[in-house]
């Protein structure tokens, strides 16, 4: 976190600890607070890779699961990172500045992925820096969003994935009334102070459990080279291309795409005990063996843990998935905000 934009939110009330903020007094609050009306994250918790050169467009697309074809400043993409296998490194956001391309994706994996795609550059005219301290990120989520973004911007984005330029900035729109700011550090408190007139500040467990909700998956260490990207929905959320071309881990996506249907998926659902991402997750249809991982957890407004998972199909339609062990506190399944393929 930007050393004097930490210090700026503590003035205003944050708990900040290893640069993210835990709340602002009252976390519990804020969680009820996220769940019925409009709020204000700081996403410090999140770094940005930038890449430069005449060849940086050309050579992320040639990495990622998503199309960089044709990408302007108007339109972000979500997309993935496999490894050789296939198996999700990251996914992130990718949108474009000008000259710079930029990728969004948690802090705690932003050295090890800029250090791979690195690996590869070879003799692209591409040049990669960490740009996490370059701009604050924002995340507003709530009805009355669109109002403040008009205000601020001039207009808003018209659909999930358009982006608005503007001199100090830019804004994303992820959803019906959520959005990602990226404000220059110097402009952040006027926008801050702004925005706060009307939207609670709430801490990152508070985003993260929105972010859930949506039902997007976030790749962190503990779940890193897990999944195949359709696991985690990433093809129903837009963020697989399947007529691309090439990629690493390109051909067993395919395979996975064309050949039968997928024998894990991504679920949301409850669970009355504290977890983690990479908790294991069983069934009495698998006994004796882990059916599934947790891929993202946050607390709940009303106690307890909402969860993203991935579990085997056949596991989830069982209906009986404990976490932990197979013994442990039982998973109470809700429905995704979007529809899984049959």
């Amino acid at each position: 976190m930007i050393p004097s934009w930490s210090e700026y939110l503590q003035t205003h009330g944050a708990v900040v600890l290893d640069g993210v903020v835990q709340h602002f007094g009252d976390p519990a609050a804020e969680l009820a607070h996220a769940r019925d009306a409009l709020v204000l994250a700081d996403l410090s918790h999140y770094g940005l890779i930038a890449l430069t050169g005449e060849d940086a467009q050309t050579f992320l697309h040639g990495q990622i699961t998503n199309d960089l074809r044709g990408l302007r400043d108007e339109r972000a993409v979500f997309a993935g990172y496999c490894s050789a296998k296939g198996r999700l490194l990251a996914d992130f956001l990718v949108f474009r500045r000008a000259d710079e391309l930029y990728v969004m994706l948690p802090r705690a994996l932003r050295e090890t992925v800029q250090k791979r795609l690195a690996m590869f550059v070879l003799r692209a005219r591409v040049r990669l820096a960490d740009a996490s301290d370059a701009w604050v990120i924002l995340g507003l989520n709530g009805v009355g969003a669109d109002a403040l973004v008009r205000e601020r911007y001039g207009r808003v984005p018209d659909a999930p994935m358009d982006v608005v330029q503007a001199a100090d900035g830019w804004v994303v729109r992820l959803g019906e009334s959520r959005f990602d700011a990226f404000v220059n550090p110097q402009a952040a408190p006027a926008l801050w102070q702004s925005w706060t007139g009307q939207a609670r500040p709430v801490g990152a467990p508070a985003w993260d459990w929105l972010t859930i909700r949506a039902g997007v998956p976030v790749i962190l260490p503990a779940t890193q080279d897990h999944f195949v990207p359709q696991m985690v929905n990433l093809e129903v959320l837009g963020g697989v291309s399947f007529n691309k071309g090439c990629y690493p881990g390109q051909e067993i996506v395919a395979r996975s795409h064309y050949l039968g249907k997928l024998k894990r998926r991504m679920y949301l659902a409850h669970v009355e005990a504290e977890t983690a991402a990479g908790a294991e997750l069983y069934s009495p249809e698998l006994p004796g063996q882990s059916c599934g991982l947790v891929v993202n957890a946050a607390p709940a407004p009303a106690g307890g843990t909402d969860v993203l998972a991935v579990m085997q199909v056949s596991s989830h339609d069982a209906g009986e998935i404990h976490l932990g062990s197979p013994d442990g506190p039982r998973l109470v399944f809700q429905p995704l905000p979007y529809e899984l393929p049959a």
